[in-house]
């Protein structure tokens, strides 16, 4: 991993950019208060993601075992009309698989998941969510945004996370404190058109935890 102490084009101080799936758990390094796996979606599946009807973009609220969620994935692709194409096996495959990855890292029993089409300004104040950890891939339109607050206030330098690239990020219940203040937000698109699909899991370690 290389994990980054300056500003780069695509990171900032405390975030570490991996080249794999399991190198997202390079988030226990101490220091490291998120990973993104640096990775890009193909040309063709960004084609298909993009002229989608808003309509059939999938959408849940979900508390899953990590195993009932490739099931899952396909019924909610199934009642939205979405056809059966290539792009959309890989879609409901790569959830699965950043699932078991992310459930097995942070040895959780369950997963919460959750599918958002948005196209507000959902979340646009920078934040550090109050979770243990987060895992966040937006697979159409605008990655998160995060940056480093030394105040309290907005970060002075924005990064975006590449849409595709999954992102974890430690939450204000991690064991140790958020190393550098990072921030996030969703990126502020009212007005524009744009409609983002944005896949967030979060560790479930007790089932009554979501009463």
């Amino acid at each position: 991993m290389n994990l980054v102490r300056a500003e780069l084009r695509n990171a900032s101080v405390g975030v570490g950019v991996v080249d794999t799936l399991d190198g997202l758990e390079k988030i226990e390094t101490p220091g490291c208060a998120a990973t993104i796996w640096r990775r890009q979606l193909s040309p063709e599946f960004r084609s298909w993601v993009d002229a989608l009807d808003p309509s059939q973009l999938p959408t849940a609220r979900l508390v899953l075992r990590p195993g009932a969620i490739p099931s899952a994935i396909k019924h909610l692709c199934d009642i939205t009309g979405m056809e059966d194409t290539v792009e959309r096996s890989w879609f409901e495959s790569d959830i699965s698989d950043m699932a078991a990855q992310f459930a097995k890292m942070m040895r959780a029993p369950f997963l919460r998941l959750r599918l958002d089409a948005i196209n507000t300004n959902a979340c646009r104040k920078f934040h550090i969510d109050a979770i243990y950890a987060r895992l966040i891939c937006t697979y159409r339109g605008t990655g998160t945004q995060y940056g480093i607050s030394t105040d309290g206030k907005d970060p002075k330098r924005v990064f975006t996370v590449p849409t595709g690239a999954p992102m974890v990020m430690r939450g204000t219940h991690w064991p140790q404190d958020p190393p550098a203040g990072l921030v996030h937000r969703s990126p502020p698109i009212a007005g524009t058109g744009e409609t983002r699909l944005v896949l967030v899991l979060d560790p479930v370690f007790d089932i009554e935890e979501t009463d």
